[in-house]
């Protein structure tokens, strides 16, 4: 009698004695996907020891508790905010991450247990998977970071080629490709990996690119014997990021926009498409951002749950894109989201590499300082006219080994050569300028920092709170005013749609402290009669004087280029003269001044003072912890 044989006729014996089943976990199931069927063992099916799961009425969430234990030492299911398993779907090389459903955990129980009730094999309940799927936080499972086909990237240059789930960095890694890398790349390899990469992509048309004639295509190229421009510049960071995306703890996506109507068929999609093919050997797939802000983040979410490495959205085209979910994905390693159709928020580790294109497509000012940013310019009506030889992409696909090691070499000599001079400082993205940006900066690209102040210039309400500022200037100069008194032009401009005296106060009020286009509103405060009377504000100009039409609003996007600090406009709701204590006081930032009761200042590595007193005839500068006692010395 076999094993199988044996357990059977004890387990019937016990059944007939009313006894429960005994312990054992001699069940031979034969293909795991069907345990009963004799067949497909006469077919030479692998024999899989399984155990058996009692289902027993009244004991459910026990039952449950067991199934969890026996998925979590299954290590075929991960943890992505809901338990989720790698599955790769017909004609893609990416696998991505399903999430199980009900139906899903009954098919996992069955391929890892036998369920029995009442002595006999049986169907999964659909309750006890109800039961599984709602022990959020419990399921013991590892956590899934990313799926990827990109090598893991350690600081100290060295690459890892996993095949598999790698614990230490929660990426599940498939199909890595094998790669011959410099030991210790020299200067010149690094230079000709660059030049390598440049050539891949030299018949784009990056709107500020030197270009020649080539006579063998017959077409316009990159200029590579010219200065590299911003916009070259800024899609050969993208792609070094794409490459890097799952080794940094937070990246920049990168934003490819062209023109207005005539930008279609520049080749933005290409590009996005190319970077996915050589950092993750598939084409991603693009989506449109649908009807509304909500759409896109609902989209946005269902992408970044199944683990792609990279998100690709395209076809934004005439619009200001504002989203908070995109702009806490870009800045925010984890973060807290609500998948269609569930009321309960999960927590996602978020690796993801973002690829937005369109044409006139203008960034908010929070998202503009998360993206690289790069435009195409045909310079022609109907771009999608040019003739290109086919199969791009597909030549793109045959030397991805090439291109990716070109990539990782630059790479690699950053690592190695980490005294290189260092760009200007991005926000939460210093490890991504160190890994990225450097090396090719050292190597002859531009810094895609400076683009910053150019993009956020796009942004239309800030093009209008500069000419509200420079408005504002030419009336009232910088003397001291109350909302309700401000001239018809500065009103007409806060108020286009004229809704009332209220609605001037509250956007006075929410730009109080905002410094842009070389002015800085402030708000005079701690007036003992602010709120019946209502507040004053005094505009201060803080640049280098500008001449009239500079000022004026059709000159508002080259105002903005001059910036140097940006404090974002407050959005808070309700009457602006309750909120003097939250907005605080406004600080110049001359490094001349100083505290006029203690004496620091920033030359002597304090703070700046930013609390605006009364001195005698005139007014004078403290720092907030120095008022109280400039108060108690000096009573006023």
């Amino acid at each position: 009698m076999t094993d199988r044989e044996q357990d059977a006729q004890e387990l019937a014996d016990r059944t007939m004695r009313g006894l429960p089943p005994g312990p054992t976990n001699r069940v031979t199931a034969i293909n795991a996907d069907d345990a009963d069927d004799a067949d497909d063992a006469a077919a030479g099916g692998k024999p899989v020891e399984k155990c058996i799961l009692m289902v027993e009425k009244g004991e459910l969430p026990e039952v449950a508790e067991k199934l969890r234990d026996i998925i979590a030492a299954s290590s075929d299911f991960f943890d992505r905010g809901v338990p989720v398993s790698i599955i790769k779907k017909a004609g893609k090389k990416l696998p991505i991450a399903s999430p199980l459903t009900s139906h899903g955990v009954v098919r996992a129980a069955h391929k890892l247990c036998r369920p029995s009730k009442d002595g006999a094999n049986a169907t999964l309940p659909d309750r006890v998977a109800a039961l599984y799927l709602d022990m959020a936080g419990e399921w013991n499972l590892p956590a899934l970071v990313a799926i990827s086909t990109a090598p893991i990237l350690l600081a100290d240059g060295t690459i890892r080629s996993v095949e598999g789930y790698d614990r230490e960095t929660g990426i599940y890694c498939c199909n890595v490709p094998k790669l011959e890398l410099p030991d210790k790349p020299t200067e010149d390899q690094a230079e000709a990996s660059l030049l390598l990469l440049r050539q891949a992509f030299r018949t784009f048309p990056f709107s500020d690119a030197e270009r020649k004639k080539d006579k063998a295509l017959g077409l316009d190229v990159v200029d590579h014997s010219k200065p590299m421009g911003h916009d070259e510049s800024g899609f050969l960071n993208g792609l070094m990021t794409g490459v890097c995306r799952q080794s940094l703890y937070l990246a920049p996506g990168l934003l490819l926009n062209a023109p207005s109507i005539s930008g279609a068929g520049t080749g933005k999609g290409l590009l996005g498409k190319a970077i996915g093919v050589i950092a993750y050997g598939n084409c991603p797939r693009a989506f449109t951002p649908g009807t509304d802000r909500h759409e896109m983040d609902k989209r946005i979410v269902s992408e970044i749950i199944e683990g792609n490495p990279m998100v690709f959205i395209d076809n934004i085209n005439g619009q200001l894109l504002r989203s908070d979910t995109l702009a806490s994905f870009l800045t925010e390693r984890r973060s807290g989201v609500r998948p269609l159709g569930r009321s309960q928020m999960i927590e996602l580790d978020i690796a993801s590499f973002f690829v937005l294109t369109g044409n006139g497509l203008s960034l908010s000012e929070d998202l503009a300082r998360r993206f690289i940013y790069g435009e195409l310019d045909a310079q022609m009506e109907d771009p999608e006219q040019r003739f290109f030889k086919t199969g791009f992409l597909k030549n793109i696909e045959q030397r991805r080994c090439k291109l990716l090691g070109a990539a990782l070499t630059i790479w690699r000599w950053g690592r190695q050569h980490t005294a290189l001079r260092h760009g200007k400082a991005l926000g939460n993205f210093e490890e991504w300028g160190e890994w990225v940006r450097d090396p090719l900066l050292a190597l002859g690209c531009k810094d895609p920092v400076d683009r910053l102040g150019e993009i956020k210039a796009r942004d239309p309400e800030r093009q209008l709170v500069i000419e509200l500022f420079a408005v504002w200037w030419k009336v009232h100069g910088s003397n001291p005013v109350k909302a309700s008194e401000l001239g018809s032009e500065v009103e007409q401009i806060a108020d286009p749609s004229k809704h009332c005296r209220q609605y001037v106060a509250r956007v006075i009020g929410n730009l109080a402290g905002t410094r842009l286009g070389g002015f800085a509103l402030e708000r005079l405060g701690n007036l003992p009669n602010s709120r019946k009377e209502g507040a004053q504000y005094r505009l201060l100009q803080i640049s280098s004087p500008r001449d009239e039409a500079e000022a004026s609003a059709s000159s508002a996007l080259s105002a903005g280029l001059e910036k140097t600090d940006v404090n974002s406009i407050r959005k808070d709701s309700g009457d602006a003269a309750d909120d003097a204590d939250d907005l605080g006081q406004f600080c110049t930032g001359q490094t001349e001044m100083v505290c006029a009761q203690c004496g620091a200042g920033p030359s002597t590595g304090g703070d700046v003072p930013n609390v605006r007193v009364k001195n005698g005839d005139g007014e004078a500068l403290v720092h907030m912890q120095c008022h109280r006692f400039w108060g108690e010395d000096h009573p006023q």
